[in-house]
């Protein structure tokens, strides 16, 4: 193995915390491969770029030498992590957490060597405990220990409810951390007090207690907030090659550097450099984005994939070329007694703006192109026979074939 110096270079290379910095190198010094951990809650099919932050820092640790344990929490999924809720998280069924599960797999195996990964299950100890075996578990901690929590606190001084279930779910994760043995165990940087209950649980059990790895939360396309789904800010790993592409070309120039640390396949010293020629200016964001994204893409999707995405946005958005499979809109062509359409209303019942009013602002900003041509301001009323059969473009992505109705 590596010295234990270079190894923590690659190892905090973005991370948040490290708990406590001298235990990791302690473990480190004895020149045996750790067990790393991650335990996650297959709550959603569908993982994002930010979901696979502790993933890209576990295939280092393996890439380390060291093994790694992807924990599915089949057991814990059931009763909900309440890290970062302000309310009481709505259960799964068994059979949702298991389909969630294989897709969840599935797309973890994109970035882990699944050779040095085992994967388990905690329902496979957790939910054979007993009423006595719980009872110990919960003996080792307070509720005054467990309302130290962040979120438990803000909602218990609002008066807000909390389950008494909830009060058991960290305690069942620092449980997996004994079952396993974890030498680490990772997680985003809203887990901490989860990741050192397992701590305390360790040590009580008599075990060498693990070591609290955090990295940070990443932040979402608009440049402000968390990736989530629910801002619709995100970058999925099923997402098609082409719009994975294109998301990552709207990311912030700021955000580059987190990005390549945090997402890309580059190592530390890469991206370190890309780091100092963004410092001095002397980068190209633009490139650098295009790079980026086809690193992301070939990751998610196979080598070559992300030229051929590079390619299609190149024709679609430099160019201004249409993609291949355009849909289509059969719309009222006929004209009027000056014989012309009013154009912004066929943009609105097309589906690619929001009303005729915002047709005629995207038509006088040059945002709307029949067949690669860009309009003429305030060109609103026009003939209809170059429309029949043409691809109009608004802006950069929403694309229609307009077909007349007659044909």
């Amino acid at each position: 193995m590596l010295p234990v110096d270079e190894q923590l270079r690659t190892i905090t290379s973005g991370t948040m915390q490290v708990v406590p910095m001298e235990e990791l190198k302690r473990k480190l010094s004895r020149d045996e491969p750790l067990n790393v951990k991650l335990g996650v809650d297959p709550t959603s099919p569908d993982l994002h770029l930010g979901h696979a932050v502790p993933l890209r820092k576990m295939r280092q640790f393996q890439d380390l030498g060291h093994r790694v344990t992807l924990i599915i929490g089949n057991g814990t999924a059931l009763i909900g992590d309440p890290s970062g809720r302000d309310s009481t998280r709505p259960p799964l069924t068994e059979d949702q957490v298991e389909a969630n599960a294989e897709t969840y797999v599935a797309q973890a195996s994109k970035i882990l060597d699944m050779d040095r990964t085992d994967i388990v299950r905690n329902g496979e100890w957790i939910k054979p405990l007993t009423l006595m075996d719980m009872l110990d578990l919960m003996s080792q901690f307070t509720v005054a220990r467990i309302l130290e929590r962040e979120d438990f606190s803000k909602r218990y001084a609002a008066q807000l409810p909390i389950s008494l279930h909830e009060f058991i779910y960290p305690v069942l994760q620092a449980y997996d951390s004994v079952v396993i043995g974890a030498d680490v165990e990772m997680g985003g940087n809203d887990q901490v007090f989860n990741l050192l209950a397992g701590r305390d649980l360790m040590e009580r059990k008599g075990m060498e207690p693990q070591v609290a790895l955090t990295m940070p939360l990443l932040v979402g396309l608009d440049g402000t907030r968390k990736m989530s789904k629910s801002y619709g800010n995100y970058v999925g790993l099923t997402d098609e090659p082409n719009d994975m592409f294109g998301k990552l070309m709207s990311i912030p120039d700021e955000l580059l550097g987190m990005y390549y640390r945090l997402c890309s396949t580059l190592t530390v010293d890469e991206v370190d450099a890309i780091d100092a020629a963004l410092a001095d200016g002397s980068a190209d964001p633009y490139e650098l984005k295009r790079a980026l994204a086809r690193n992301i893409c070939d990751l998610y999707h196979g080598a070559g994939a992300g030229d051929e995405a590079q390619a299609a946005f190149v024709r679609q958005f430099k160019r201004h070329e249409a993609p291949e499979d355009v849909a289509e809109f059969a719309c009222d062509l006929a004209p009027g007694e000056d014989g012309l359409v009013y154009l912004p209303r066929l943009l609105h019942e097309a589906g690619l703006v929001p009303s005729a009013t915002e047709g005629r602002r995207m038509i006088d900003g040059g945002a709307v192109r029949v067949d690669g041509v860009a309009c003429e301001p305030k060109t609103y009323n026009v003939d209809p026979a170059p429309l029949d059969g043409a691809v109009v473009q608004v802006g950069r992505r929403r694309f229609a074939r307009f077909v007349s109705k007659e044909a």
